[in-house]
């Protein structure tokens, strides 16, 4: 049996909300998944598939997602949690008449009021690297020399690019 809920309930047992026999024969493991808006560094790869599995939903030949879409993301508090990230791909794959998703598309705004008082200069050219990886992988249909090109960079400091930032395998596509 599995049983998952929103609901702190060692603290509902504490407030009497909930039984305390029925939490422990519950309790067997638990898994705690944190919220998509404490995993920033996931959404990029969750979105992608998402994007793979609804392409099939579209007349547009959507190939991925723009830098400003990827950054928009990043920063959106995400208050739906994963529910709310899979129907704003959803949402943008029948929306998108480019080949590539715009904040517009997701329904989303780009916030230009975000703070990056805590991003060193590295972790932003990272940033920035990575994005730069992922949208050239989208509009070369995921052909890793066509993107080196595209990019201006050898096939192998591609691959080096794709596994510093953990670009996921299946969006590398072949050389």
């Amino acid at each position: 049996m599995l049983a998952a809920t929103h609901v702190d309930l060692e603290e509902a047992v504490k407030a009497g909300r909930f039984r305390e026999d029925l939490y422990h024969r519950l309790n067997v493991l638990q898994a705690r998944t944190p919220p998509l808006k404490e995993r920033p560094e996931d959404i990029d790869e969750l979105a992608g598939h998402f994007l793979e599995q609804f392409r099939t939903e579209s007349a547009c030949r959507v190939r991925g997602f723009s830098h400003d879409s990827l950054v928009t993301m990043r920063q959106y508090h995400w208050p739906g949690n994963i529910r709310e990230l899979i129907n704003r791909v959803r949402r943008a794959v029948v929306m998108c008449e480019q080949r590539l998703i715009t904040p517009d598309n997701l329904g989303l705004e780009r916030r230009k009021d975000v703070v990056r008082c805590h991003s060193s200069l590295d972790e932003i050219r990272d940033g920035a690297e990575r994005d730069a990886v992922i949208a050239a992988l989208a509009r070369n249909k995921h052909q890793v020399l066509h993107a080196a090109r595209d990019l201006g960079v050898s096939r192998a400091t591609l691959y080096r690019l794709i596994e510093k930032h953990r670009v996921h395998r299946s969006l590398s596509g072949q050389a």
